[in-house]
């Protein structure tokens, strides 16, 4: 399944991508989705209904954040071994992990706003993993049996404000808009090997990233078990799993966004989203 929530920003309602494209209201179902319904149960309940059934969404709606109520984002560093060389920066031992604030998600296509002092933001095409099921202290042979799915995120990060400033990466990767999600949750049996998926993003139509989630230095499931024995994991939960080479910091010279600019990028499967730059006004 393709889950999806559309509408005006916080208004989102529930919905499925149908397999002849079209866009099906789930509102008489279940009230969002998130929570129970990233479960296997709920899972169930939607995957029982009669799609074709389900009313139409007319037009071309704004898509929403695919997850409701994230409870946290957790984000990987350093995870692709190719962009920590284009960074200066060794493989670490274990997975370098950092927070996203949950204000900085928004959905797939909407603006992005370049921070007020910022001069060094940056893109990040990353596969987001949503949790399904509680995770705590989980066998790497178990722990897909908690993950609901994936999704596109776009990263986007402040360098100077993730590098150049004291303290941790936090303040330059939790600006508003600075992590859109989705077009859809795409559900896990429908992606049996998410070690294999091409993703890419371009800026203005240039080619900046183009990889691959094989080269993961730390895969989904090394993830999800490794970060359950510091924290539960809830459903909801997002683990945005790192990012291939091709950022701005990593051109010679550096390349940054500017307003006024496209960003477009997408991963093998899950959908592409696309999103303008503009410059924060207050």
């Amino acid at each position: 399944m393709k889950l999806l929530r559309y509408g005006p920003a916080g208004s989102e309602k529930p919905g499925l991508r149908h397999d002849d494209g079209t866009i099906r209201d789930l509102s008489a179902h279940v009230a969002d989705i998130g929570g129970e319904v990233l479960t296997g149960a709920g899972q169930d309940m939607l995957r029982a209904l009669d799609a074709d059934s389900l009313p139409v969404v007319d037009g071309d709606p704004r898509l929403g954040p695919c997850v409701a109520g994230v409870g946290k984002i957790i984000a990987i560093g350093l995870n692709y071994a190719d962009h920590a060389a284009e960074a200066g920066m060794e493989v670490p031992p274990e997975p370098v992990i950092f927070f996203k604030a949950t204000s900085a998600i928004c959905g797939p296509n909407d603006d992005v706003i370049i921070p007020r002092g910022s001069e060094k933001t940056d893109w990040e095409v990353e596969l987001g993993v949503v949790i399904g099921k509680p995770a705590s202290y989980v066998d790497e042979a178990d722990a897909m049996d908690h993950v609901a799915g994936y999704c596109v995120v776009n990263d986007v990060s402040e360098r100077a404000f993730q590098i150049e400033r004291a303290g941790q990466w936090v303040k330059g990767k939790s600006a508003d808009t600075f992590a859109p999600m989705g077009p859809w949750l795409v559900t896990r049996d429908e992606v049996p090997e998410p070690q294999n998926l091409k993703m890419w993003l371009d800026v203005d139509g240039h080619r900046y990233q183009d990889g691959s989630t094989a080269t993961m230095v730390y895969g989904v499931r090394h993830l999800v078990s490794y970060l359950s024995q510091f924290m539960s994991l809830q459903p909801g939960d997002v683990i945005s799993t790192g990012t291939p080479p091709g950022v701005g910091m990593g051109q010679s010279p550096q390349v940054y966004l500017r307003p006024g600019q496209e960003m477009r990028l997408g991963i093998e499967g899950l959908g592409e989203q696309r999103q303008l730059t503009r410059a924060w006004d207050g």
